[in-house]
């Protein structure tokens, strides 16, 4: 699970062993069933998650009580329902495992802590939080300026493996059409 996590790392910032063997003591290893919650809505938010393993995600249930997606997250990417993380406050977004999961948990605290003691961690958390506003940019301007085909196609060229690995009414809840309409676009 380490070795993960330091090849993570290392895309963007080196580390020596004795900076990771100290980086690595702060998060903590949890794994969980298909159908488990990391985090509920209504509940305290304790971790960001680094994904080691599985699949999961994270949506919003409107007062309607319609499902929204926003978020998957696969092996070598973040997920929790950051609002909540960083205000510590009530999460507003559910974040649960479409297959076994394994992370690496990494509380508020540990985090403000490594990024103060090596700056070299803070600036992986940077460029970490950039491309993740790029790519929330990128979701909402496709959401509003493309059509259902092209959004399925922009899934498709960016998201390949998880075509395979997620159900259809997955991946129509995310895009924001029907499963009768994502499956004549695939078809």
């Amino acid at each position: 699970m380490s070795l993960e996590l330091r090849k993570h790392f290392e895309k963007i910032t080196p580390v020596t062993d004795a900076e990771f063997d100290y980086i690595l003591s702060h998060f903590v290893v949890k794994k969980f069933k298909k159908h488990q919650f990391l985090i509920q809505a209504g509940s305290a938010v304790p971790s960001d998650f680094f994904v080691v393993k599985g699949l999961l995600r994270a949506y919003y249930i409107n007062e309607d009580g319609k499902e929204h997606i926003l978020q998957f997250a696969m092996e070598d990417w973040w997920i929790s329902d950051y609002q909540a993380y960083f205000n510590k406050t009530e999460a507003t977004l559910n974040v649960d495992c479409l297959e076994e999961v394994e992370v690496l948990c990494l509380s508020i605290q540990n985090r403000d802590k490594l990024c103060a003691e090596l700056h070299k961690i803070e600036h992986f958390f940077r460029r970490k939080s950039n491309a993740g506003y790029i790519a929330l940019q990128r979701r909402i301007l496709c959401l509003l300026n493309n059509n259902a085909k092209e959004r399925f196609e922009q899934f498709l060229t960016q998201y390949p493996s998880l075509l395979q690995r997620l159900p259809k009414t997955l991946i129509a809840s995310y895009l924001g059409v029907s499963r009768e309409t994502l499956s004549r676009l695939s078809a």
